[in-house]
């Protein structure tokens, strides 16, 4: 490595608790939360973008790896979590290689990813399996997390059993209730980055997402909340899985995964010039859930006989409300929802 690469190498990691944060609420005023929605709070309902404007975005390939290659995905559960919360999370992830579901499905939202091709052609993968679960409900890395100290704890899990699978792994690290994490709440909701091997021993793809039921879920489970200055401009929705701080984080998680695949090494698939400060495929989509979406309004989407609204149909019944990702086809965000 020469002395260049080495200083690119070296300021990543300088910078990495500033990068790739992602929060799924459209109305904060950071940057990338601006280009998803195209409003702040003082110009809710203003937006005229709706479910996006190819005049507006620069999504650009910079010439970096995607996942195409069948991904595993790596469960470490930190702190105390009930089985319904797992369980729900699990269909989830099951459901995106599941192309049984009815349409509007999990598998067919992301076929929208798997448009985002590398250098040599490849398509990002449409298989994700579950390949392994760690827990860890004694916090036994404390109840306040850094973005450093998260892959700690992936470091653990994998001394605990976990493979260290640098060719197809992806590891998701799920805080629960009562555990802080650095910017939590304040700036994100979850992030990804990849990990240091003089942490971790290899160069990982991972992501951490919060569960933010009892702490901000105005901020990080929108829209089963909505926050105070919103008055009656919307109202908060029933959650498909009737858990707002779980059903929030499977928004969060779609997201996530979301870009890490198009973007693992953030060298790939995003907006901007600065990749300390990409905007992603689902930065790009922020509160856009059906067709009509922005400026303040999610979009059309269904809802069940007990009054609780979804987007996309899983695995076993299941039903989710997920946000829609960026389409390098149409050039504006897309889901299987979406209104002809």
């Amino acid at each position: 490595m020469n002395s260049s690469s080495t200083f690119v190498v070296l300021l990543l990691h300088l910078l990495a608790p500033l990068i790739l944060s992602a929060s799924p609420f459209p109305y904060t005023t950071t940057k990338r939360s601006i280009y998803a929605s195209g409003v702040t709070p003082s110009g809710l309902g203003e937006s005229k973008r709706f479910e996006g404007s190819s005049d507006l975005v620069h999504l650009r390939y910079h010439m970096g790896p995607v996942l195409s290659s069948p991904i595993k995905l790596y469960l470490i559960w930190y702190g105390q979590w009930s089985p319904s919360q797992k369980s729900t999370i699990r269909d989830f992830l099951f459901s995106i290689s599941d192309s049984s579901s009815p349409s509007p499905s999990v598998s067919e939202w992301w076929s929208t990813v798997t448009l985002y091709v590398d250098q040599t052609g490849a398509n990002v993968t449409r298989s994700l399996s579950i390949a392994g679960e760690s827990f860890d409900s004694s916090l036994s890395r404390g109840s306040t997390l850094t973005r450093l100290s998260i892959q700690q704890v992936i470091s653990d899990s994998i001394r605990s059993g976990l493979p260290a699978d640098h060719r197809n792994g992806v590891y998701l690290v799920f805080t629960s209730a009562g555990v802080d994490v650095q910017d939590f709440c304040r700036a994100v909701c979850g992030f990804h980055y990849f990990t240091f091997p003089s942490m971790v021993g290899h160069t990982l793809p991972y992501a951490w997402i919060g569960y933010s039921g009892r702490r901000c879920p105005d901020v990080c489970a929108y829209p089963f909340a909505v926050p105070a200055y919103m008055g009656h401009a919307t109202a908060a929705m029933r959650p498909p899985n009737g858990d707002a701080g779980v059903d929030g984080m499977v928004s969060v998680i779609a997201h996530e995964l979301a870009e890490l695949s198009t973007n693992p090494l953030v060298n790939a698939w995003y907006a901007g010039e600065d990749p300390t400060s990409p905007t992603e495929i689902g930065d790009l989509c922020e509160g856009v859930y059906g067709s009509g979406g922005g400026g303040g309004y999610t979009g059309e989407v269904a809802t069940d006989g007990a009054g609780r609204r979804f987007n996309v149909n899983g695995r076993s019944g299941r039903k989710f409300l997920i946000q829609w990702v960026w389409s390098p086809v149409l050039r504006a965000c897309a889901g299987p929802n979406a209104i002809a």
